[in-house]
């Protein structure tokens, strides 16, 4: 277990609230501007959720819910998204982000996969 598991969880808690926000915001950055460029951005910020909280929960059942929740969260947020009036629901978008989700838990089986616990080491000197 991370020596700074609160931390981390309250960092992950602030990642989620800032994808939800850029989800339902009626006019989000853009920093990528060529055609589906929002697809990578989705593939993106769910990779870096999913590769986070697999960081902190390691079991495998653990991960497999941070997994199906994570995926929940990109179908439910572009229902929502079809509901504001002010953005659109995309079928893709939903497959960006699962495509992202596995693609964060397959870098956290990598050595990238003790990132967290390295800079706990690094901060612990």
């Amino acid at each position: 277990m991370l020596k700074y598991h609160r931390l981390w969880v309250a960092a992950g808690w602030l990642l989620i609230g800032l994808v939800v926000y850029l989800s339902l915001v009626r006019n989000p950055p853009a920093p990528l501007t060529f055609e589906n460029s929002d697809k990578l951005e989705h593939a993106f910020a769910y990779a870096t959720l999913s590769f986070w909280f697999c960081h902190i929960y390691v079991t495998a059942w653990s991960r497999a819910l941070v997994i199906i929740a994570l995926v929940g969260m990109g179908v439910g947020l572009e229902y929502v998204q079809g509901w504001t009036g002010y953005r659109s629901f995309d079928v893709m978008d939903m497959l960006a982000d699962s495509v992202g989700v596995l693609l964060g838990w397959i870098l956290v089986l990598t050595p990238l996969g003790r990132l967290l616990a390295y800079v706990e080491s690094r901060v612990a000197r």
